[in-house]
């Protein structure tokens, strides 16, 4: 008889076997809401100012009248009919390895922007001190839910999302994000991790969401991280069970 094969079975059959946790990175079944860091006015602006050439402090001052040409929101920012804020901050080495930098995600709030412009764009912008070392566009995504820096090269990422809702329907995505050398790539899009339609209280409403946990990687490699999904009903107590996707 050999031995090793059947530890094996022994081990996938037994119940009271310990078997290895992943770790879990977000659990998106929990409220997730974070606090965003309060700025001052005037680091506000003097950040502002570095971003864009021109913008509006006022969204009373918008035009409602103004050539954007077919890409409204690109035209709104041309013609300097935004009113941005700073929605959000972390610091951390963004860009390269050992640096000291503050990541802010700024809504543009483009003037006159609609629920099918999904009310603006967003960007991040990176500072090292006083100085702009990256801006870019961020695809919507406003919210930063974490950093990290899963490869351990000395270089955060960021794990950001972006939501919607639509009668009573509320989606939430994420992607995690590197800024590395000033332009963002995305690591991986989980795609859709919040789907609850319990607002909206139709029958069959439910809430769904996925957990995030690290798989194993080699040194220095950037770990591929696995995403299980979860739906429950709409009543205080949830009962998750697993499904294939959303």
């Amino acid at each position: 008889m050999k031995t090793i094969p059947f530890l094996l079975l022994l081990f996938a059959f037994n119940p009271f076997v310990q078997r290895p946790q992943r770790k879990v990175l977000v659990d998106f079944r929990n409220d997730h809401f974070n606090k965003p860091a309060k700025i001052p006015l005037a680091t506000e602006r003097a950040i502002l100012t570095k971003v864009f050439r021109r913008y509006l402090t006022d969204p009373n001052k918008c035009s409602q009248n103004f050539d954007a040409g077919e890409d409204y929101l690109r035209g709104a920012r041309r013609a300097g009919q935004i009113v941005p804020d700073i929605a959000d901050m972390t610091t951390g080495s963004f860009t390269g390895a050992g640096k000291n930098e503050t990541a802010y995600v700024i809504f543009v709030n483009e003037c006159n922007a609609t629920h099918a412009d999904n009310f603006g764009s967003k960007r991040v912008a990176v500072f090292s001190g006083q100085q702009l070392v990256a801006d870019v566009d961020v695809d919507f995504r406003g919210s930063i839910i974490m950093k990290t820096d899963l490869d351990n090269d000395g270089i955060n990422e960021l794990l950001m999302t972006t939501g919607d809702m639509a009668q009573g329907n509320f989606i939430e995505m994420a992607a995690l994000l590197s800024f590395q050398n000033g332009r963002m790539r995305v690591v991986q899009d989980f795609g859709t991790v919040v789907d609850d339609s319990c607002a909206t209280a139709m029958p069959g409403s439910q809430t769904k969401g996925a957990v995030l946990s690290l798989t194993d990687a080699a040194p220095g490699e950037m770990p591929k991280i696995r995403v299980d999904r979860y739906a429950a009903g709409c009543g205080k107590v949830k009962r998750w069970r697993p499904v294939r996707e959303f």
